[in-house]
């Protein structure tokens, strides 16, 4: 399992991104919520939508989970 966190700064596409622990674009502290230990990304993207409505996944460290 994987920690993973959602972006609270929206991206100019009006999503919030979500990011795996290890993730080299993980943002900081201030900047994140975190949001669970999950075994897919999929998991972590559908409850990062009880914070936002627009969220996507990483392109880089959940890129199974990014749409374009």
């Amino acid at each position: 399992m994987k920690k993973y966190y959602v972006e609270k700064i929206v991206q100019s596409n009006g999503e919030h991104v979500v990011h795996s622990e290890e993730c080299k674009s993980l943002p900081n502290e201030d900047n994140r919520i975190y949001l669970g230990e999950f075994y897919w990304c999929r998991t972590a993207v559908e409850d990062a939508k009880k914070h936002y409505f627009k969220v996507n996944g990483c392109y880089a460290c959940c890129n199974e989970c990014h749409r374009d």
